[in-house]
């Protein structure tokens, strides 16, 4: 999943980036309102971890000009203030959630959970395709009756293929779901977790398209298509 950190404390914001980014979370990072707008507006994203006091656009206006644009994602507020009338005028613009500094980044990282459940909350709680069973919730793979241990990585492109399931979904597009904008890495680390997912899941379950990239379906469908199982 695809988070977006808009908070003009550079300090604050590494700080939750790499610890989002250690769970397996996919984080852009921004400092000033007017930006954290133009991100939010040009990129998809699970969720947005919002500052009020910012250059440019305070966190009021921004995520009042989201939601006046039909844009539902879910956003989680910041501020070193702390009282009702700051936490109402938040609500009222149409944050999901209010946290005040300093607080714990444990508190923090159950708040973005809870409100990536809620969004997830109902239809699409759990991906399934065949005897896989992607639970985002959880954070839970299953193929049949055995359970997968996966990492907080392999997790994010697995899930993302799942939402794609029989779609052909190119290296570039897990790049951009999994990895952070920043990421100038090589492409072929996406390989290595395809690769890994393999062993974990077991044969069939990830085809390659030749020159396209991957497709997520039941080991049945592999037989019939051929489809490939190089990296």
């Amino acid at each position: 999943m695809r988070l977006l950190i808009v908070e003009d404390e550079r300090r604050l914001a590494r700080s939750l980036a790499g610890g989002l980014t250690a769970e397996g979370f996919a984080v852009d990072v921004v400092h000033d309102g007017t930006e954290g707008l133009h991100m939010a507006v040009e990129h998809e994203y699970d969720l947005i971890v919002l500052d009020i006091m910012l250059p440019g656009m305070n966190g009021y206006r921004v995520c009042g000009a989201l939601r006046a644009a039909g844009d539902e994602t879910p956003v989680l507020m910041l501020t070193a203030k702390d009282g009702e009338y700051d936490e109402a005028e938040g609500l009222d613009t149409g944050a999901d959630d209010y946290l005040t500094k300093p607080f714990s980044y444990v508190v923090l990282l159950a708040r973005v959970r809870a409100l990536l459940r809620r969004r997830t909350r109902g239809a699409r709680a759990a991906l399934r395709v065949g005897e896989l069973t992607v639970d985002p919730a959880a954070q839970r793979v299953t193929v049949g009756e055995r359970e997968a241990e996966l990492t907080a990585k392999e997790f994010a492109v697995l899930e993302y293929l799942a939402t794609r399931a029989g779609e052909v979904v190119s290296k570039t597009e897990i790049l951009e779901h999994v990895w952070d904008f920043a990421y100038e890495g090589d492409v072929n680390i996406v390989e290595v977790y395809v690769s890994a997912l393999r062993r974990k899941l077991g044969a069939g379950w990830i085809a390659t398209v030749r020159g396209a990239g991957y497709r997520l379906q039941g080991p049945a469908a592999g037989r019939r298509d051929g489809g490939g199982r190089d990296a």
